[in-house]
């Protein structure tokens, strides 16, 4: 049985995961000041999008998600003739409404393949599985990257699509904004109060940083500070104590909304990648892909890994 998997662009992984594990991804498009932004985790195109300076107005960006009948053409035309059952995994459903219409795409598609299955000389039937992430970004990468771990085990359908279904409560996120007025500004268009303006202002003026952490899409700040690279090499310690007491998935998640040589900078990496291989598990660090970038602002970095139940400084 081959298996498939299909991610949409919020999800951030490395290019070079993303082309050697054959993970197709759905666009995403961004309009905002004149400018359409499609984003399809081209490398080039992510790193053009940085240097512009584009994502200095990203809060005035609308997104625009694939579209059912966008969805079902892409399974009809390459999935459905090249596997017998592939996952769809979106970002969370609250942020989007990719998880709907995949949904949608998915009575067409099943109504369909079969002629397309039999031009293609392909025997037997086509399956597929729509899986909300829960999360998104860097936590959308790491349910990406262990669905590819499990797919490589061989494991049957059944219990493949029960793992990765019961794998999304595992996740747990660290998210740091650089610009808490940026957050406010994206909110509210989308109208989503949650970030009053006297945090949002406070949080500019006095360039506050905070960690907020938590399982899936839903947390709380653990940690406030003036000082970015302090809240880098905290979040970067908690990964290296959840490594020591025992992951769920061999796989680290990071993204970062900044050049890549500023990556290689950051306080704490060094000793994060030590840790990781000295117990078996692969970081994925990349730049933020511009879906991401535009949600979470510039500079903004998160951090994904799979763990039992904890609190942030066990």
């Amino acid at each position: 049985m081959r298996v498939g998997l299909v991610v949409d662009s919020a999800c951030d992984l490395p290019h070079s995961f993303i082309k050697e594990n054959d993970i197709y991804i759905l666009p995403i498009t961004a309009r905002f000041d004149g400018h359409t932004v499609v984003d399809d985790h081209d490398p080039e195109k992510t790193r053009s999008f940085f240097e512009s300076g584009l994502l200095d107005k990203g809060h005035l960006a609308e997104t625009e998600a694939y579209s059912a009948d966008q969805i079902r053409r892409l399974f009809l035309d390459e999935i459905v003739t090249q596997y017998d059952f592939a996952f769809l995994e979106t970002v969370t459903r609250s942020r989007s409404l990719i998880y709907q219409n995949a949904w949608e795409a998915m009575t067409g598609v099943m109504a369909e393949y079969r002629q397309r299955r039999k031009m293609a000389g392909r025997e037997g039937p086509f399956s597929m599985r729509v899986v909300d992430s829960g999360t998104l970004f860097a936590g959308q990468g790491l349910l990406a990257a262990h669905t590819i771990h499990l797919i490589k085990q061989g494991i049957p359908k059944n219990e493949l699509r029960q793992r990765v279904e019961s794998f999304v409560n595992d996740i747990h996120l660290c998210v740091l904004p650089r610009d808490i007025y940026y957050i406010r500004q994206r909110a509210r268009r989308r109208g989503d109060n949650s970030v009053s303006g006297v945090v949002a202002f406070l949080g500019k003026a006095l360039n506050i940083t905070p960690l907020i952490w938590g399982r899936g899409h839903i947390g709380g700040p653990v940690m406030k500070s003036r000082n970015f690279e302090a809240v880098v090499e905290r979040t970067f310690d908690y990964a290296c104590r959840r490594i020591k007491a025992g992951l769920l998935s061999p796989y680290v998640c990071v993204s970062c909304g900044f050049p890549e040589e500023q990556i290689e900078a950051l306080p704490g990496l060094d000793k994060l990648r030590d840790t990781c291989e000295r117990h078996g598990v692969e970081l994925l660090i990349t730049q933020m892909g511009i879906t991401s970038s535009v949600y979470l602002g510039p500079g903004g970095l998160m951090l994904a890994l799979a763990a039992p139940p904890h609190e942030f400084d066990d």
